[in-house]
């Protein structure tokens, strides 16, 4: 089976690929039967010649592969028939700027992997990006707050060489005894507290954070029975809280009083309450001066998260009264940090990261006929049909036949 390295074309360019050189060369010693090419690309983080280096066959054509591996979604011009794909797709949620997108890939009969349902026989992810999103928006998080408050200045991620040098910069920096409060248990939520253990920010517990007061930095990580509650004030466990989302109000609002930073790692399903309220904000008591909306669910359960923001201009300001986005520097203002491509500012980590997980996970299941059910579960296209579990897709990429049925 021959699998290629593809070039990134999408805009703006990412600089993220699938395996480093190393993990290239790691996956070619353990599946020696594989043959490997990788596409030249000007703008990768690893340069062709470092594969070159490795023993690989660095070529503008790979036309002859089985197997495509990317990271983000391939222009549908550049779309090659009758081959195996793996990229995030942003489609399984029908998205309605990837449409055409799917709709070229079964005209195509290509067979689509999509990173995002790479999934074991519980459906927990197997692989992505999120850890270094956190790690990223924890930094951003800090950097906004010494933007905001102009207590210090530091660079953007993307201008630094990895996260021992973003944790180094902010050890440089004297931080004033702020009070963070992270949500998140998965692996968004991980890597911001990787990120705050890292540069030496105390954690504590959500008694103490919320009744102590402190003289240096402190953190505190919230799970969701700690800012949410149910609505008739019985005491069960998370679980009923994810059976039972609407049987919940939020109880955020004791944090929001208190906290100086949030940093939003949580994920959020369907029906479950708003977390920070435009009415907690709007309150004479609320504290919170910057949120670091990782997540960065628009219109979701953060108020304050109007719009995604950019890496090249990542922050903007919120006022509570008018919920509208005014300057950074307004008074008043909350500032929001919502990149929703934050790996893409620690390209090499993430890169080395993601192809760690994706070789111990994904690769051996074209050599062992996937007995554990990876590629299955997670083939979202085949021969020109949508799978059985993704037929839910069936409106989205035949909107007219299936409003005529």
């Amino acid at each position: 089976m021959k699998f290629a390295i593809i070039r990134e074309r999408k805009n703006p360019p990412d600089r993220r690929v699938v395996f480093s050189p190393d993990a290239l060369l790691e996956f070619k010693n353990r599946f020696p039967q594989a043959e490997i090419k990788v596409e030249s690309s000007p703008i990768r983080v690893f340069t062709d010649q470092e594969y070159r280096d490795k023993g690989f066959e660095v070529t503008e054509d790979v036309s002859d592969c089985d197997v495509f591996i990317g990271v983000k979604e391939v222009p549908v011009e550049a779309l090659v028939p009758n081959k195996k794909y793996f990229f995030f797709s942003h489609t399984i949620k029908k998205q309605p700027h990837n449409q055409k997108l799917l709709q070229a890939i079964l005209d195509k009969k290509i067979d689509l992997y999509d990173h995002e349902t790479i999934v074991d026989k519980n459906h927990v992810r197997l692989i992505g990006f999120g850890r270094y999103a956190g790690i990223v928006g924890a930094y951003n998080g800090l950097r906004a707050f010494g933007l905001k408050f102009e207590l210090f200045n530091l660079p953007k991620a993307e201008s630094l060489h990895g996260q021992e040098e973003m944790t180094a910069r902010v050890k440089r920096v004297t931080l004033p005894p702020i009070k963070i409060v992270l949500t998140g248990f998965g692996k968004v939520g991980k890597g911001a507290k990787h990120f705050l253990d890292s540069v030496k920010i105390k954690e504590v517990s959500p008694d103490d954070f919320l009744n102590k007061k402190y003289s240096d930095p402190v953190y505190t990580h919230i799970d969701v029975l700690d800012y949410n509650k149910r609505i008739d004030r019985k005491t069960l466990d998370k679980h009923d809280f994810y059976a039972h989302p609407e049987q919940y109000e939020s109880d955020f609002e004791r944090f929001s009083k208190v906290a100086d930073i949030f940093m939003a790692g949580h994920f959020y399903g369907n029906g479950a309450p708003v977390i920070l309220t435009r009415e907690m904000l709007q309150k004479p008591d609320n504290n919170i001066r910057v949120v670091a909306d990782i997540s960065c669910d628009v219109d979701g359960p953060v108020a304050c998260t109007l719009r995604a923001s950019t890496i090249a201009d990542p922050i903007y300001g919120y006022s509570a009264s008018e919920h509208k986005e005014v300057d950074v520097f307004h008074p008043s203002a909350v500032v929001v940090m919502a990149v929703d491509n934050l790996p893409c500012e620690l390209p090499k980590d993430a890169s080395e990261g993601f192809g760690e997980m994706f070789l111990e996970h994904v690769v051996p299941a074209f050599f062992n006929a996937d007995e554990q059910g990876v590629l299955e579960r997670a083939l979202i296209t085949s021969d020109g049909h949508l799978t059985p579990a993704f037929a839910y897709l069936e409106d989205y990429v035949h909107p007219l036949e299936t409003h005529k049925e």
